[in-house]
């Protein structure tokens, strides 16, 4: 076991962990953030996308000691007072997912990309995205955009993240 210190969620976090364990079984059965989601644990689908240094990262595939010292930000991260940040309310107005199970992980990965890049149009932003997978709607992120002709990702780019 290796005692590790992670910033999550702007606090700081402390635990034992065995070095294989991943950072999505850390945040999830050691922290209690079950947010984020585990959908194939090979990196493919992006469920489990969470935001490392400013940079989102599939939590499946890094190891809970490799975010020793890093700050990590989940989809709990984004409402932490229980209201919903603005990407996660324009997604939720525009309805555009299904089960909701893939939701975290676009919500993730769009906060990323949209924060470094706020002025991205239509295809790179589809671009960016096009890594996670809707399993109920599209084969990628097609119903986030065209839900409401991107009206939630371009109302959230108009506002400050």
């Amino acid at each position: 076991m290796t005692e590790i210190t992670v910033n999550v969620n702007g606090a700081p976090r402390t635990a034992s962990v065995e070095a294989r364990r991943t950072l999505a079984d850390f945040l999830r059965d050691d922290l209690d953030l079950t947010g984020t989601h585990v959908g194939c644990e090979h990196g493919v689908c992006g469920a489990c996308t969470v935001i490392v240094d400013g940079r989102p990262v599939r939590s499946c595939l890094m190891l809970a000691v490799q975010a020793a010292g890093h700050d990590v930000t989940t989809i709990e991260g984004l409402a932490p007072d229980g209201v919903l940040g603005p990407l996660q309310q324009a997604m939720r107005d525009s309805h555009s997912f299904q089960c909701g199970f893939c939701t975290p992980g676009f919500v993730m990965q769009a906060t990323a990309f949209l924060g470094a890049h706020p002025d991205a149009g239509e295809q790179e932003i589809r671009e960016a995205l096009s890594g996670n997978i809707c399993r109920c709607t599209k084969p990628t992120w097609g119903a986030t955009y065209d839900s409401d002709r991107g009206s939630a990702l371009h109302r959230l780019q108009r506002q400050a993240l």
